[in-house]
């Protein structure tokens, strides 16, 4: 029988509805990755005459929150399927067309409906990070703006290699299968339910549809990004 995602979403859900009060104090910092990222991404708004954009996994709404700070003629919708951290966001000013529930996986938008379309570290917690990549490349007009892990990049330079060697022989989901004990995922208090994940798994997928991929590490790292960065944005334009 193929694998359901049912009682992993709901693990989720349930992990952000106990933290939804603290959530900002515990994943949000003005000067962390996506903080970063968040500056990269403003800029590209403006070089590419960005009007609209989407953001999947919004949690509170920090990234609408920033962009209408910085840019009030931009039309940001957040997309969040948990209710109770969308009620932090309603709480701190949002308003319900400003972040919405919905599902990345299956996207209630038309083709084309975003100038750009983003996400936050929230393909990591997605069972099916492809699925939600195809959504957000089918959506967006312009571009897609991705800030997330790089597994491959993580941990000592000894397990960093040992992981990069698994994935280049194509044996890394078999890997991850035995030290997840089966699962596929891990818990934790800080990250709630997380599934390895890489943004460098989606290049090709992403390339296929753009004229051009670009990377940016948003931690220290070396040259080789893919070999040494922990986390990394992707900008894909179409």
């Amino acid at each position: 029988m193929p694998k359901t995602f049912d009682t992993e979403i709901e693990l989720q859900r349930s992990y952000y509805a106990k933290t939804a009060g603290e959530y900002d104090t515990m994943h949000v910092s003005a000067h962390d990755e996506h903080g970063f990222a968040l500056a990269y991404m403003l800029s590209m708004i403006d070089f590419l005459g960005i009007e609209t954009v989407l953001d999947l996994g919004s949690g509170t709404g920090r990234a609408l929150k920033i962009v209408k700070g910085k840019m009030p003629e931009i039309r940001i919708v957040g997309v969040e399927p948990s209710r109770e951290l969308r009620q932090v966001g309603y709480a701190g000013g949002l308003a319900e067309t400003d972040l919405i529930d919905g599902d990345a996986m299956h996207l209630q938008f038309a083709d084309h409906s975003f100038d750009l379309v983003c996400e936050f570290g929230a393909l990591h917690h997605i069972p099916k990070p492809k699925l939600a990549v195809s959504e957000m490349l089918r959506v967006a007009k312009k571009a897609i703006f991705i800030s997330d892990c790089n597994n491959f990049g993580q941990g000592s330079p000894v397990s960093r290699c040992a992981k990069q060697l698994l994935n280049f022989l194509g044996l890394w989901p078999l890997a991850d299968y035995v030290k997840t004990q089966g699962r596929g995922y891990t818990i934790s208090e800080g990250d709630g339910l997380a599934y390895s994940y890489s943004v460098f798994n989606d290049y090709a997928q992403i390339k296929s549809a753009c004229k051009s991929v670009h990377f940016l590490n948003t931690r220290d790292s070396g040259p080789d990004l893919y070999r040494s960065a922990e986390h990394v944005v992707l900008l894909g334009i179409k």
